[in-house]
């Protein structure tokens, strides 16, 4: 196995699966316009031989998630809703790509995650993308800075507001909840990396 005290900086690439971008109740195409950006990322990282970690939302049918977003069973294991989605399949099967499945809102809790950040003890900087942006990508940064705090890591955690998207619905307004959570992030000690223009802006 791969010494993983390689690593000194790690690119966590949060949901982006069939499930929220292209298919299933709780999906929204417009999660595709930040896949380019997150695709240059991801080639910096393996040009660089640092840690890339794909996060997989992955429910059963029975998972009591569900009931909090109005009932919509998603991401379900053994579905196509639950795979990374085609643009970063080619990724999975290199040697510096990990992948964790989670079946809350934050990754913090994935199965596996403490295990691998224990073993990755050189890593000092984090780079976070994907979706949502109020939800998981929220919950999970800021999970993890407390998982590092408590254990006195002190890591730089990046969040590029291009790179990070949530969807849009009549009781989820995504510019309202997206600069919501960039506010958290901020007042945690993450720094959002913002777009040159924000399109949130009024």
């Amino acid at each position: 196995m791969k010494n993983l005290k390689v690593y000194h900086k790690g690119l966590i690439v949060v949901d982006m699966v069939n499930g929220f971008v292209r298919e299933g109740g709780l999906h929204d195409k417009r999660i595709e316009k930040i896949i380019p950006y997150q695709k240059e990322l991801l080639d910096q990282y393996v040009k660089d031989e640092e840690m890339i970690l794909f996060i997989k939302d992955c429910h059963e049918l029975d998972s009591v998630e569900h009931d909090r977003f109005g009932e919509i069973k998603h991401c379900i294991k053994g579905t196509t809703e639950a795979e990374i989605i085609d643009e970063f399949q080619p990724y999975l099967t290199l040697e510096n790509v990990y992948t964790l499945e989670k079946n809350c809102t934050s990754f913090r809790e994935a199965p596996g995650f403490t295990k691998l950040m224990e073993e990755m003890s050189h890593i000092e900087h984090f780079d976070v993308v994907g979706c949502c942006t109020d939800i998981c990508v929220v919950n999970g940064v800021i999970g993890m800075m407390n998982y590092f705090d408590q254990n006195n890591r002190r890591l730089e955690v990046n969040v590029h507001q291009e790179g990070i998207e949530t969807y849009d619905a009549p009781y989820h307004d995504a510019a309202l909840y997206s600069d919501a959570a960039y506010l958290l992030l901020t007042q945690q000690g993450a720094k959002v990396l913002r777009k040159e223009k924000n399109e949130y802006e009024k």
